[in-house]
């Protein structure tokens, strides 16, 4: 088990997800750009190395406007030995990476322009994983997208156009429950045509439930990983109602958090907390995993 947070350090004054306008882009602005993200990136993954959190999701704005048909440079061959650089750390420390692309990827979707730069933006994440020199267990995280008031012929969209994307970018992909339009379930039988692995969100779990408790959610996607996939990711967070509408966490609460361990003992996963202080929560997270036998 590994536990991590999202895209961002918020004790470091290094981010690693500068971008700049549409219309200032240059050439030149990208270079310093995702120089710099890069610097930032190596630097969190040092600090989360030393504090034990060995699971981090990239942030998609690492190579900002890169699927975007402005951006014309050829970022992969430019900066590939610094990638390497990057990819040789994360091996050798055996962290566990996973990206999540935007809610503007929809492949799913009526529009065939919405479906074109979905599909773009797919391919950047892969090329960035595949740069970074990492085995398959480095996933792409998406959700199966719009209901369009026909939730069976959407998702059979879903599937028709992911059996048409590139090898390389199915191997990367895994989908996650939303809290919305499709639940786990919707997803688990998305998996039994496609063989897609499932993400377990436990947040989306409460918010669009389909009868699985935390303990039976994490039992149900366990065997949509397999060996090559690594072991099944989970994105945790603390469900805050918040009036008509819900919201994540600010910060972890640890009764939560181990009632979460307790439920889900019989199966090892790595923990991904969606909570909004990130690396702070995931801080107090390790410190109560400690005692998990499934805890590296």
């Amino acid at each position: 088990m590994k536990i991590g947070y999202p895209c961002i350090n918020r004790t470091m004054g290094c981010r690693g997800n500068r971008t700049f306008r549409l219309r200032s882009y240059s050439d030149q602005r990208l270079i310093e750009t995702v120089g710099n993200n890069l610097d930032c990136l190596l630097e969190m993954l040092k600090f989360n190395v030393v504090n034990n959190l060995m699971f981090f999701r990239i942030t998609s704005d690492l190579v900002p406007f890169a699927s975007h048909p402005v951006c014309r440079f050829d970022w992969l061959s430019y900066f590939k030995e610094q990638f390497l650089a990057v990819g040789t750390f994360i091996k050798s420390n055996n962290i566990r990476i996973s990206m999540h692309p935007g809610q503007y990827t929809v492949i799913n979707s009526f529009d065939n322009g919405i479906v074109a730069r979905s599909i773009r933006e797919l391919q950047y994440h892969t090329d960035l994983l595949d740069a970074l020199g990492l085995d398959q267990s480095a996933k792409a995280q998406i959700h199966v997208g719009g209901v369009y008031d026909d939730k069976d012929k959407s998702a059979r969209r879903f599937i028709d156009r992911y059996h048409n994307l590139e090898k390389a970018i199915k191997r990367r992909l895994v989908i996650e429950n939303d809290d919305r339009s499709y639940s786990l379930d919707d997803c688990l039988k998305i998996h039994d045509e496609t063989g897609l692995p499932v993400l377990f969100d436990t947040y989306h779990n409460e918010a669009n439930k389909s009868g699985y408790s935390t303990a039976d959610g994490l039992a149900a996607i366990a065997n949509t990983w397999h060996d090559h996939d690594g072991i099944p990711m989970v994105d945790y967070s603390d469900y805050r109602a918040a009036g008509p509408k819900a919201s994540h966490a600010e910060s972890i609460d640890i009764s939560n958090f181990v009632r979460f361990l307790r439920a889900t003992k019989s199966h090892d996963c790595d923990i991904m907390l969606e909570i909004k202080d990130k690396e702070q929560s995931a801080l107090r997270a390790v410190e109560v995993a400690r005692h998990d036998k499934r805890f590296l």
